[in-house]
């Protein structure tokens, strides 16, 4: 499904290598936030440059993998709340795209050597690898305490100092060049709007017996014939994805089951007729709380996103379908007549819990 990005070996020319083959962490760096703020650490001797991006926290303990290789974090410096990160090594068979998509790392400490039976290289090896900073000995419990308390905002990490007026970022939205067909005549037709997609919803879909077309996020598949489309997830202001949405609409005029992950939830919305707004931190980690308001059960959620829908703009005929319980912002919505209905968090996990992977069931049973 995914072309894996190899970890070169031979990465002596980037500078300085323990007898292991890790980097050694021991250039003083920073990371030069928007409103003035730096934060001290510490990077590899082979990293040179300034990094921009947006800079966001995780909190999730574990999934640092999937984390960094989910295009949703394009043009983004990942910070990890959890202490220690790097410490099982990587597995590119865990990765979610063909390369890191993240802009740079944040660490508190950065673990040396992987332990992992599976692992074929060190986290910082592969970093390197693709040439993706990482700033370690950083106070991320304070980085993260300031985040909160000012909003994400853009950043960069150098070891020269940055004005604010510098940090911009590139273009957002990922997706396919072109439509590509999986199990193809083993179902029915099912679309998958590629926005950035994480491989494990393919992986969901590919589960059931149905054949799956994906296509890019621009690409207008509502002359053609299909049982059902799912929405996928992506980086950046859902207001990005104009194209989409209006293709999204027409999709909907069909009355045929239509399924929004993430980004796919904004899109969703936008195409009925609400709106969005930025959350000031966002939700990002694999421990968040979500209600299901028909059933009143709570299920822990895996979530990266910056955005969410403005409960107050749903037209009528549609409702809100699971409330986060920790800012009570919409984490689904579903139409009340019509086979639509999308979630914010990630059924698919990766990392995470599949508490919510029946959603994929459920759309099943509409198509």
């Amino acid at each position: 499904m995914v072309r894996q990005r190899l970890i070169k070996k031979d990465l002596t020319k980037n500078g300085n290598r323990s007898e292991r083959g890790d980097f050694l962490i021991k250039k003083q760096s920073k990371l030069y936030l928007q409103d003035g703020k730096t934060f001290s650490g510490l990077a590899p001797t082979w990293q040179d440059g300034k990094y921009n991006g947006e800079v966001v926290f995780n909190t999730g303990m574990t999934g640092y993998i999937e984390s960094l290789t989910d295009p949703s974090y394009t043009n983004q410096i990942l910070v990890f709340t959890y202490p220690m990160i790097g410490n099982y090594g990587v597995q590119l068979e865990d990765a979610e795209s063909s390369k890191i998509q993240v802009s740079g790392v944040i660490v508190s400490e950065a673990a040396l050597q992987g332990s992992h039976a599976k692992s074929q290289s060190s986290l910082l090896e592969w970093l390197g690898s693709q040439n993706i900073p990482i700033l370690a000995g950083v106070d991320t419990r304070a980085l993260t305490k300031h985040l909160r308390s000012h909003g994400t905002m853009l950043g960069a990490i150098s070891d020269k100092a940055v004005s604010a007026k510098n940090i911009k970022l590139g273009p957002n939205p990922k997706t396919i060049a072109k439509p590509v067909t999986y199990n193809k005549g083993g179902g029915k037709k099912i679309i998958l709007v590629d926005c950035g997609a994480k491989e494990n919803i393919l992986r969901s879909l590919l589960k059931l017996p149905v054949e799956v077309k994906r296509v890019p996020a621009g690409y207008d598949y509502t002359n053609e014939s299909f049982d059902g489309v799912v929405l996928s997830n992506g980086p950046g202001d859902p207001t990005d994805y104009m194209p989409t949405v209006a293709i999204t609409k027409k999709a909907l005029a069909k009355s045929k089951p239509v399924f929004g992950i993430c980004l796919g939830n904004q899109v969703m919305a936008l195409a009925a007729g609400a709106k969005t707004y930025k959350l000031p931190f966002g939700h990002r980690g694999h421990n968040q709380p979500a209600m299901e308001l028909a059933s009143n059960r709570c299920f822990i959620t895996s979530q990266n996103h910056g955005y969410a829908i403005d409960e107050k703009s749903l037209p009528k005929g549609w409702a809100v379908s699971f409330r986060n319980l920790n800012d009570k912002s919409v984490e689904g919505i579903q139409h009340r007549s019509q086979p639509f209905f999308s979630v914010q968090f990630h059924p698919e996990a990766c990392p995470g819990p599949t508490d919510t992977a029946w959603l994929f069931d459920k759309f099943a049973g509409l198509i």
